[in-house]
């Protein structure tokens, strides 16, 4: 992984106790990923990765003839494996589940914030008081969540929750009407939730079918002071789209993600008072980042002594993965 984040991700502990199941390679986190990696791998049975691990092709496994399992200290595998990975039968597990915890928690902060219209009224407040302007046709309670994935779900259970008497609704073409609503959501279809919803939340998997699902047409669904959440992928929201409505004054906009990444000096969803960027930073950040590497090494753990691994990977739910 980038010897930048490895010391915080596989800390001095954790070193030490994946010491005591495997034999570590000679500073195992500091090699460079270019020059170092195919020579590292000769010997190795399981490869930690992390952000800024290369991809493992087809030229890359064969410099690694006993590799067996890949533990990835991070989310999204999609640009780590290939076909070759698969075709070796190589385990693979994502600590994607370790990183969804900051994600739910960080959006569902999002959406009580969209939910009070706060960018608006923060930005009315600068004048004076401001007065609450009520939504035009969408109740105020009621949140729309796009994609019931790991972290979509997790996002729904947490704002039914809540007792903010929310109203969720989900649009999934994966989830059935009884799975949702055990979540305690109602599933529609994704136009139906954009006109019915006063905040909407993205957490659907970047594929080709979803690369600017919200596009004009899907944003002009949403009602007059809704507002749109954005922490899967940017490409998934048409930017132009979305920064002429904010521009209007028509939608707010909440994104930790956008297209491109990062947004260029001086893009107008930069400085518009309705929109909120931040840089990423929903995931694990700081000191929780060893989380990911906890995951990790839990997860070398339970393959050494024949368990299932809890963040598997397989070739079959890759597609549909964020």
């Amino acid at each position: 992984m980038d010897p930048t984040v490895a010391f915080r991700v596989l800390p001095q502990e954790l070193r030490d106790r994946l010491s005591a199941s495997v034999r570590l390679a000679a500073d195992p986190v500091l090699l460079d990923p270019e020059t170092d990696f195919p020579a590292a791998l000769a010997d190795a049975d399981i490869l930690i990765s992390g952000w800024g691990c290369p991809a493992l092709t087809a030229d890359v496994l064969a410099t690694a003839p006993r590799l067996r399992a890949v533990m990835h200290a991070a989310g999204t595998v999609r640009s780590l494996v290939s076909d070759a990975v698969w075709e070796r039968g190589i385990a693979v597990s994502s600590a994607a589940d370790a990183n969804a915890g900051p994600v739910v928690s960080y959006t569902v902060a999002l959406v009580a914030l969209a939910a009070r219209r706060t960018l608006a009224m923060a930005a009315g407040y600068r004048d004076g008081w401001p007065a609450f302007e009520a939504r035009t046709g969408a109740d105020g309670r009621t949140i729309g969540i796009v994609g019931a994935s790991r972290i979509g779900r997790r996002v729904i259970t947490d704002l039914v929750a809540a007792d903010a008497e929310y109203r969720v609704l989900v649009s999934d073409p994966y989830i059935t009407d009884d799975e949702a609503r055990l979540l305690g959501a109602e599933r529609v279809e994704l136009t139906d939730l954009c006109r019915r919803s006063a905040v909407v939340s993205v957490h659907a998997p970047l594929l080709p079918e979803t690369k600017g699902l919200f596009d004009a047409a899907m944003l002009a669904l949403i009602p007059d002071g809704g507002a749109l959440i954005n922490t899967a992928r940017g490409p998934i929201v048409d930017t132009a789209a979305l920064t002429a409505e904010c521009a209007s004054g028509r939608l707010e906009a909440y994104l930790d993600v956008t297209d491109p990444e990062p947004l260029p000096a001086g893009h107008p969803l930069r400085d518009l008072p309705n929109a909120l960027v931040t840089p990423h930073i929903a995931g694990s950040q700081g000191d929780e980042v060893a989380r990911l590497g906890r995951y990790a090494v839990e997860e070398v753990e339970r393959w050494l002594s024949g368990q299932p691994l809890r963040g598997e990977v397989t070739r079959r739910e890759l597609p549909r993965l964020a």
